[in-house]
């Protein structure tokens, strides 16, 4: 929930939240698009407008592999900074409250 208040007085709305894509593997077809060398897989990112017609930002599985889940009062977030996974640990993660659920 988020306060939006005006000269008429406040009033609560309901907000969503989204991951950073820093946070979420980019890959094509199970290939990461990005090495381990921090730079751009050539294979796939020879240039930027190749790359984002390539590559794609998988969906993210906030509450088990970020460690985000709702509160609950279901009015806002927990965040845990470190989240164990099956196959490795996830350190931190950082949301952005969007203005609707498209922007």
């Amino acid at each position: 929930w988020m306060q939006e208040c005006s000269a008429s007085g406040c009033d609560w709305q309901k907000g969503s939240v989204v991951m950073d894509a820093n946070w979420r593997w980019i890959n094509k077809g199970g290939q990461n698009c990005y090495t381990h060398d921090d730079t751009w897989d050539p294979e796939f990112c020879s240039d930027p407008v190749t790359c984002a017609q390539t590559c794609s930002v998988e969906g993210a599985d906030y509450a088990s592999t970020y460690g985000v889940t709702t509160n609950s009062f279901k009015d806002g977030v927990n965040l845990k900074f470190v989240t164990k996974g099956q196959y490795s640990s996830n350190y931190g993660s950082r949301l952005y409250v969007m203005g609707s659920e498209d922007k």
